[in-house]
């Protein structure tokens, strides 16, 4: 990676992405309410996406392990123990994380009700989702470049700390705000009264209720993960910088329809949106420069 590239791209894409979610926070600290009066209406396409979208972003955690082990393979096979260890972590990310936010949907396809179903339907949701990120690792370690190992360890490493860290991040700074989520305004008499912008803070007063969980978006911590997606393009045979900007190009749309979602869902306002992305973005940018740059060293 060039010193004038950041998560393998040119800083101006960095710079691009940066001022829009600026523009966004502006515009929404003056008019979240009423954007999301014009917009917000739950659909059952906008639900089914809302349940599987995130799995694009999850890939990234298999596909971050797979680069794990393809550069810890190539090092020796006194590495081998941590290379099958950090692989199966990355999957392992992958399946927890879909399971805790959208395990509860998936057990309903399944026919499972809490306290009624046989154990074994639960059972079987979570296999639902260990099947489902089992062909990333096969493919992403075929399609690697193992004549740089320390690039692959680097950015695998990069990708399955910063999205651990963003998440965390993100729960901390909800408490920090407990700000009140649209759907649950909508269900008051007087929602405006009750709708605090993202600066009006009462730190822990969510506690474990989700209706005052609302800023900053968790599910665009989750979506703006594919702003990694170059990353691991660019550690890939036949790279090219042109499948590093397709790979960008990806990850802004789908980040876009992603935002677009939480608002039309319900489920967020604009300002809640853009500062999910930003600090996603940033914690990525971050750690990937620390460990790329420590790689070339």
């Amino acid at each position: 990676m060039s010193r004038k590239t950041i998560l393998s791209m040119p800083t101006p894409c960095f710079w691009s992405v940066i001022a829009a979610c600026v523009l966004g926070i502006i515009i929404g600290s003056f008019r979240d309410f009423d954007i999301n009066v014009a917009l917000a209406h739950k659909t059952e396409i906008g639900s089914v996406f809302a349940t599987y979208g995130s799995y694009f972003s999850y890939c990234l955690y298999p596909a971050s392990g797979a680069c794990l082990y393809a550069g810890l393979k190539k090092k020796g096979d006194g590495y081998r123990l941590l290379a099958w260890t950090l692989l199966i972590l990355g999957w392992f990310m992958a399946v927890y994380y879909s399971n805790s936010y959208n395990g509860k949907t998936v057990r309903a396809l399944f026919g499972y009700t809490a306290g009624e179903s046989s154990v074994m339907l639960s059972v079987l949701s979570w296999f639902f989702w260990a099947v489902l990120y089992a062909w990333v690792p096969f493919v992403v370690i075929r399609l690697s470049d193992s004549s740089h190992p320390d690039k692959l360890i680097a950015v695998g490493a990069a990708i399955l700390i910063a999205g651990i860290a963003a998440d965390n991040v993100n729960l901390w700074l909800k408490q920090a705000a407990s700000r009140p989520r649209y759907k649950y305004l909508i269900t008051l008499e007087d929602p405006k009264s009750e709708f605090r912008s993202w600066w009006q803070m009462i730190p822990n007063l969510a506690g474990s209720n989700d209706n005052f969980k609302s800023w900053p978006s968790g599910n665009m911590t989750i979506a703006s993960m594919m702003f990694s997606l170059p990353m691991l393009t660019d550690v890939m045979k036949k790279r090219s910088s042109r499948k590093n900007g397709t790979a960008f190009a990806l990850a802004c749309v789908y980040v876009l329809i992603y935002g677009y979602n939480r608002i039309h869902m319900t489920n967020h306002f604009l300002s809640d949106v853009c500062f999910g992305t930003l600090i996603t973005y940033l914690i990525y940018a971050l750690i990937s420069t620390a460990f790329l740059r420590g790689h070339k060293k």
